[in-house]
């Protein structure tokens, strides 16, 4: 009776999925699987971090595979950009947005926008000139000045995983807010140039070309975020004036997560920028929206959004890390191996020089807009920053893959070249500076923790959301109001963030709800437990 009802089931699991696509997957969620234990196990360890423990399984995984097809394959899945953009990276950007601790974010706004936009146009054009005049030295084979933009675009991206991992952001909150809104805002401007680039013919520039650029940009740049900030205010009304929570926590938590993703999707659909949209989607919603459920909501939401976007992390340098011995790829390029080692030590050099062309000097210009010491970049902080975005990690590889190849195969030689140019300096990045980034950081800046501080969860050492900080507006400090544009630009920038607060509470609050505002029925634990928090 058994083998006969067996039969009907795997011939309907044959109908539907090839088995060798079965067998992939499940050898993939074992790797998956695999890289949380041995990261566990690792968690003390000073050199190693989940990123380059994904790679290194990744890469022993790929040897494997290698050995087992006798050289014909090292992949068990082929890369897609759809999978990576739809589906890895807005978990990853959301919850970026909805952990920050917003008061330091907004607080350094100017400096984080002057190193990841600013910044990162600087960065992109030196590493596309200097990509143009080495494809024209090592003679590569025929590229369009889009290529040489995309190329600067690519090794623009930074990923600062490894050093946000070792940073505190309690004992370093200038640092940290830093560092990681630095990182958001440059993959969003990385990846807005690219599109830019893409959606543009520049095989016949004019005058005009170079400011329609910058139209673009600041164009997708401002609606993307326009955008962001609507959805997740939508989000909060919707929840604040039906209040799901009365009979069913599960449709206030799925309505937060399907919000979230359809500001990706439409912003996807508009050719937006979706990492702008989504990240400022997040801040919102934890501004408002997070406030507005019931508290079994809010802690179910904070721990979804963290492991959706720690599961993606480690698939995506998991893949990485096998796809680096792809042999198709290295075939074509196997002819000439010098010279592809050259590029991509050209190229890892472009990335250096070019990071140390902007963050000094903005750093020195952020320095002379502020008053108090404490908010000063240090040069021990410099170095800490120009460390943290050497690394180049998924979104490089996403680009470079967009661009150079199509459904993860290319059979060009200048497209093979800068694909394994750009997974070689992503390995090595990501390795080689991962491994040295905590006792670069525990050398630059020593932890003041006391050695018997009880052991605790990362979760539970960073006050959720930045609830716990109350800013001038909340402690009733008197902050004198500015009298003139001159005042108000050389007055702290505090002062700025207490009007807002001001307006937040006047307007927006009563509106779209947010702390002291949430619906809970009276009474209950979950309003007393908001009030003390609160006051």
């Amino acid at each position: 009776m058994g083998v006969q009802f067996a039969a009907p089931v795997v011939g309907l699991f044959s109908a539907t999925a090839d088995y060798s696509s079965v067998v992939s997957i499940n050898i993939f969620v074992t790797l998956l699987c695999a890289c949380i234990v041995i990261g566990h196990l690792l968690e003390e360890n000073r050199w190693m971090n989940e990123s380059t423990t994904a790679i290194a399984i990744g890469l022993c995984t790929g040897f494997v595979i290698l050995l087992i097809s006798k050289g014909t394959s090292s992949r068990i899945l082929v890369f897609s950009e759809d999978l990576f953009f739809i589906y890895l990276l807005p978990p990853i950007i959301f919850n970026a947005g909805f952990q920050v601790k917003k008061k330091q974010f907004f607080r350094n706004f100017m400096t984080i926008m002057l190193f990841g936009a600013v910044g990162t146009l600087i960065s992109f054009s030196l590493i596309s000139f200097g990509a143009f005049r080495l494809c024209k030295l090592m003679d590569i084979g025929p590229m369009e000045l889009g290529d040489f933009l995309a190329i600067g675009a690519i090794f623009s991206a930074t990923d600062s995983v490894c050093t946000l991992q070792v940073l505190n952001q309690d004992e370093t909150p200038l640092l940290y807010s830093l560092v990681f809104g630095e990182g958001v805002v440059n993959d969003a401007t990385s990846v807005v140039l690219f599109n830019a680039i893409q959606s543009f013919d520049l095989s016949h520039i004019n005058s005009s070309t170079g400011f329609h650029l910058v139209g673009n940009f600041l164009y997708l740049f401002i609606i993307s975020t326009l955008l962001g900030v609507i959805a997740g205010l939508l989000s909060a009304y919707v929840i604040k004036k039906l209040y799901f929570g009365r009979h069913s926590t599960d449709r206030e938590v799925a309505l937060m997560i399907l919000m979230a993703y359809l500001s990706y999707v439409l912003a996807e659909l508009f050719e937006l920028s979706a990492i702008l949209t989504v990240f400022f989607c997040g801040i919102v919603m934890s501004h408002y929206t997070w406030h507005n459920v019931t508290e079994s909501s809010r802690i179910t939401t904070k721990h979804i959004f963290a492991t959706m976007s720690f599961i993606s992390e480690i698939f995506i340098f998991l893949y990485v890390g096998m796809d680096a011995l792809d042999i198709e790829k290295w075939k074509i390029v196997s002819g000439s191996p010098g010279k592809s080692i050259s590029i991509s030590a050209a190229l890892l050099g472009m990335v250096l020089v070019g990071r140390a062309a902007f963050v000094f000097p903005l750093s020195f210009l952020s320095n002379l807009t502020k008053k108090l010491p404490e908010e000063k970049i240090n040069w021990k902080q410099q170095i800490t920053i120009w460390w943290a975005g050497l690394m180049r990690g998924a979104v490089s590889i996403a680009l470079a893959y967009k661009k150079f190849s199509l459904s993860g195969f290319t059979q060009q030689h200048q497209n093979a070249v800068m694909i394994t140019s750009t997974i070689t300096v992503v390995l090595f990045s990501t390795v080689v500076f991962g491994l040295l980034t905590k006792p670069l950081v525990k050398f630059l800046l020593p932890s003041t923790r006391h050695a018997s501080e009880p052991s605790t969860p990362k979760s539970f050492l960073a006050p959720l959301l930045g609830n716990g900080q109350d800013s001038e507006a909340d402690l009733g400090i008197h902050v004198p109001r500015p009298t003139s544009l001159r005042m108000l630009l050389t007055t702290p920038t505090h002062t700025v963030h207490h009007y807002w607060r001001k307006f937040d509470n006047a307007f927006m609050r009563p509106m779209f709800g947010g702390r002291g505002f949430a619906p809970f029925v009276p009474g209950s634990p979950a309003e007393r437990s908001t009030l003390d928090v609160n006051d």
